[in-house]
Formats: C-alpha cells, sequence, structure tokens
C-alpha cells in the first residue's frame, strides 16, 4: 500500500458565471487606482500545452472552467514563452531571460542574479506558496551513469540512498517560497512521481489512488484555505507537470476523448483552424494555415492498429488538459468559499509547445519498472495511460496541437514559443470582458506585472547580491484597457535555434539552420520567407540578435549567417 497523505478532490464546477467588477489593487502607473487591498495573485502554468489545446483558443478538449476565464478576463495573442520547461520557468519566476538566470540549458540551478517573484512579493508583505514542478535545480544521475543500475533503482523507488533530489538550497521552500509541494525534477510518473517532497523533505509515498495533477491541485486548494486565514495577500504559483509526457491519465477522463482523434492529425489541424477563424481568435488573411509538419509516417500511411494507437495516444493528452481543468475549477471553488475571488488576478500559460519528444528507452530520468516491479512500456502497442506505459504524442500531433503554428516544443518558431495566456480578475480588470489583446509580450513580463500590481518597487539588490535590471514590462497598461503601442524587441534562444521580433518583423533559424525571415504582422504562421526580398531587414535583425546574445551570455552558433 502507498501510504495516504491527503484525499483527492471531485471533480468541481464545471463552468463560471460572469462576476461584478470594482477596482483593487496599487498599479500605479497604469491606470488601476489603488484602492482596497492588494491582489492576491495566481499563476497556473501548463506544461507541453499546444496553443490550440485549450477550448477558447480553438481547441476540442473539454476545458470549461479556463474558457470562463478567458470568457470574464482577456485571452493574449502574441504571448511568447522561452520554447523549453526550464527556459521558461526561470525568466518567469525572474522577469529575466534565462541565460540571465543560469538557465541557458535544462537541468540547472536557477541563479542568484535574478530575485523570485515570491522572493520581493513575501518581503513586501505577501504570503507565498508553490504546488507543483520546480525544474530549476540542478539534476544530476548518480555516479554520473544515466541509465546505471542505482540510478534506475533510484527512479523505480527502490533506493534513495540518503541523497537529497538535488542542492536544497536550490529548491522553492529556499527561493521565496513559505510553502512548497511537488517534484523537483522535471519528468515525473504521474502515479508515484519522482523527486516528490514537501518543503525540503521526501514525500517517500503516496496513496494507491494518487495522481499528481489531483495532488497539485488539492494543495493548491489547502494553500488558499490556509493562507485566506490571514488579511495579506497571497501570490500562490500552481506549475502543472501536465501534460508532459509521459502520457498518463485518469481512465475516466481518458473514456471522454476515446473517439474523439479517429480521423488524425489533419482532421484536427483543419477543425481547429476553422473554430479560431469564427470564434475572431485569427484572421486567415494574416494567419494562413501552413502544411503540417511532422517525422515519420503520415496518417494514411499507417494501418489499422496505428491509427487506433495514435488516437489512443491523443485522448490521453487531451485527458491531462482536462484533469487540469477540472483542477482550475477546485481553484476557483476555493477562492470563493474564501472571500478571496473577487480580488484575486488569475494567469493561465504555458511553458512551451505541444511535445515532439519520444524517448523509447529507460534512464536518467525514465523510469525501468514501477514501485511494484512491474515494467514500464516504452514501444507500442500497447493501450497509453497508465503507470505501466509511457506514452507520447509524438510530432504530427504536437504540431496540430500547435494549430495554426509552425513545429513544436523546443523551436524558436511559434509553435515551440507561442502561448496562450488568459488574465482574470473581477475586480481589477477594467478592459473589456472577453475580449482578446494583441499586445506583444512575453513570460518575462509576468515578474514586472505582479510588483506593480503589488505596488513594490523592483530593487537593485536583494539578499546582498546585485540583481541583474529587468527584461521585462508590465501588463497593467492592458488590463487598464490602455492601448499600447508595441515599440519593443523580443529575443529568443534555445538549444541553437533562436528568434527575434521587432516591428512587425520575425527572424528566426533552427538549430544549424540558416536565418529565416517572416513579415509576421501579416504572415504570423511564418509561411513566406522573406529572407531573400529583405537581406538588409534580415541584417539588422540579426545583428540586433547578435549583441542581444553577448550581452545574455547566449551562444552564437560559428555559422550565423546566410548559405
Amino acid at each position: 500500500m502507498r501510504q495516504a497523505a491527503f484525499r483527492i478532490p471531485a471533480r468541481l464546477g464545471l463552468a463560471i458565471g460572469l462576476l461584478l467588477a470594482s477596482i483593487a489593487g496599487e498599479a500605479r502607473a497604469s491606470g488601476l487606482q489603488a484602492e482596497g487591498r492588494r491582489p492576491n495573485i495566481v499563476v497556473v502554468m501548463l506544461d507541453d500545452l499546444g496553443f490550440s489545446d485549450l477550448g477558447c483558443y480553438g481547441g476540442e478538449i473539454q476545458t470549461p472552467n479556463i474558457d470562463g476565464l478567458a470568457a470574464d478576463g482577456l485571452r493574449f495573442t502574441r504571448f511568447y514563452n522561452a520554447s523549453r520547461c526550464c527556459p521558461t520557468r526561470a525568466s518567469l519566476l525572474t522577469g529575466l531571460y534565462p541565460h540571465q538566470v543560469g538557465l541557458a540549458q535544462n537541468g540547472r540551478d536557477l541563479g542568484r542574479d535574478g530575485a523570485t517573484i515570491a522572493e520581493l512579493l513575501r518581503e513586501h508583505g505577501y504570503q507565498t506558496a508553490m504546488a507543483g514542478k520546480w525544474h530549476l535545480s540542478e539534476t544530476s544521475p548518480i555516479d554520473g551513469k544515466p541509465d546505471g543500475l542505482r540510478q534506475l533503482a533510484w527512479l523505480d523507488h527502490q533506493a534513495d540512498f540518503d541523497r537529497p533530489f538535488a542542492d536544497v538550497r536550490s529548491y522553492p521552500i529556499n527561493r521565496g517560497f513559505d510553502r512548497h509541494y511537488g517534484p523537483i525534477w522535471g519528468v515525473v510518473d504521474y502515479f508515484d512521481p519522482f523527486s516528490l517532497v514537501e518543503g525540503t523533505e521526501p514525500v517517500r509515498e503516496v496513496p494507491d489512488d494518487f495522481y499528481l495533477t489531483d495532488a497539485i491541485t488539492a494543495k493548491s486548494v489547502d494553500y488558499i484555505h490556509t493562507m485566506s486565514r490571514e488579511d495579506r495577500p497571497f501570490f500562490l504559483y500552481v506549475a502543472h507537470c501536465a501534460p508532459h509526457w509521459p502520457l498518463h491519465a485518469r481512465p475516466e477522463d481518458v473514456a471522454r476523448y476515446r473517439d474523439t482523434y479517429r480521423d488524425g492529425w489533419h482532421a484536427l489541424r483543419a477543425s481547429r483552424y476553422r473554430r479560431q477563424v469564427a470564434m475572431g481568435l485569427i484572421d486567415p488573411v494574416t494567419h494562413p494555415l501552413p502544411e503540417l509538419d511532422g517525422r515519420g509516417p503520415d496518417w494514411d500511411a499507417l494501418d489499422h492498429a496505428g491509427r487506433e494507437h495514435q488516437a489512443a495516444l491523443m485522448a490521453v493528452h487531451a485527458a491531462m488538459v482536462d484533469r487540469v481543468d477540472q483542477g482550475v475549477g477546485a481553484i476557483l471553488q476555493a477562492l470563493r468559499e474564501t472571500g478571496r475571488e473577487q480580488d484575486t488576478i488569475i494567469l493561465v500559460l504555458a511553458d512551451n509547445g505541444a511535445s515532439p519528444e519520444r524517448y523509447l528507452e529507460r534512464g536518467f530520468d525514465r523510469a525501468s519498472r514501477t514501485r511494484e516491479g512491474k515494467p514500464i512500456r516504452y514501444e507500442a502497442p500497447f493501450q497509453p495511460g497508465s503507470e505501466e506505459t509511457w506514452g507520447y504524442i509524438g510530432s504530427w500531433w504536437a504540431n496540430a496541437a500547435n494549430t495554426p503554428f509552425r513545429y513544436w516544443k523546443a523551436e524558436s518558431f511559434d509553435g515551440g514559443c507561442h502561448t496562450p495566456l488568459i488574465v482574470r480578475w473581477p475586480k481589477g480588470l477594467q478592459a473589456a470582458r472577453g475580449a482578446t489583446a494583441d499586445r506583444l509580450g512575453h513570460v518575462i513580463d509576468v515578474m514586472p506585472t505582479c510588483l506593480e500590481l503589488a505596488g513594490v518597487d523592483y530593487p537593485a539588490r536583494y539578499d546582498g547580491r546585485v540583481l541583474k535590471p529587468l527584461e521585462g514590462e508590465s501588463l497593467t497598461p492592458t488590463l487598464a484597457g490602455r492601448p499600447r503601442q508595441d515599440r519593443r524587441t523580443l529575443y529568443f534562444e534555445h538549444e541553437g535555434g533562436r528568434a527575434v521580433i521587432e516591428d512587425g518583423w520575425k527572424a528566426v533559424a533552427q538549430a544549424r539552420g540558416y536565418w529565416q525571415l517572416y513579415h509576421v504582422a501579416e504572415d504570423a504562421a511564418e509561411t513566406r520567407d522573406r529572407a531573400a526580398d529583405e537581406p538588409e531587414r534580415l541584417a539588422e535583425l540579426t545583428a540586433a540578435w547578435r549583441s542581444w546574445a553577448s550581452r545574455v551570455g547566449a551562444p552564437i552558433p560559428a555559422r550565423d549567417g546566410q548559405p
């Protein structure tokens, strides 16, 4: 038996009614007046979410609670992340590019050249809590052997070797969070996760009916009730692992999507695109639909068994997103029960686009068997969703999930770095409810937004260290309904992929690839390369990117030119 830690809450409310609006918070330069208490702030992060997975962004997945937030808030249509889990989470928490705080690569400690939102808000009276995936501590295999017997025994819950999962000084509890429950590493078995901690203490056993998404929700709900007993605002970071692989979901959730994806990824992409156009999320003139990208056999090349297996994989992905939405409903219910809903601002976003990754063998962060000794299957055929299978949606589904954009996670094309962002704030939002916001933004904007809402100035120093100046810009003018000119430049780099966006243009390259140029103001889906037509513009943009890369410490490829 896996020892019980707490009970998982039942599915709560599927829909959110429109709520009365008034004013709260301190947002001094934004036009949001400073009356009453400072707002509570809840940030909900999804992992490897497709741009079009949520219902309010064109998806068929049942996400009524998140859709309700969008109906009573704002949907951003030009918001970006850093293309990968660790870099995005580092940027979100610090307001800096990931390279500036030690996260140019995955699996490193979050550096201290930047303070976290939690550190700065806590210093100014906020309560702080985090439930979910950290992935900002340096992780390494035992004995330096990713697939060694000791490493696998550790992953398989057969031994703990009396060692922490990383340097505890890098844990969330030591980066500004009063409370934290969740995994330190980035990849987990959802039914029995490796590296699960509460504070600094390992959680060595979980109940038989454990499911990580529900556990993150349960802790979030508990934190809201606990923190609401004090007459102080709170910052809550809900960092989900879902729908990151492995594809693990509760059977009752999977059942809702058993027949949904049997027409394949081309049909899914077409249907999502039609919904996006119909709801006014995109303009087909400026968002022409590119050809679907994928690796391996296309849908028509699969036999019946192959199609059934692929449809089942995507059904589990959908079920995982569905369960996150159920958790958002539980969080909203907790806010209502504690009287905190009206003065709480909620942000929902993703760390990168849907993932094409397929790892077909054990090692490093991929277990070989369950705690009870059952072998884990990586290669099809199998029925996905259970703890004994580690499935992946792969590249074709990933690109379809990122409709209308190209590619997927880790790329600097928009399929990798373009995220949904939903913001809802009953008492403070002055922009039109249910509207879309086309403001150009990035996860580096979350930190300055939180600080401005809390009435906190960003310091030059924290904990005896000089801080790097913020790179982000506050979103509060958009929340106040004020028009904004996007006179800014955004930069990207991850594992050799790179991009720069400025004045309606985007220069972008894949790792070991040449620069391409797109007029994204007219071609947001990056379908027509203008590099040959606009060589001077491309040269200016790439020169700006190299200057930025030198400043922040991003690697510059030896061959960073054109053919």
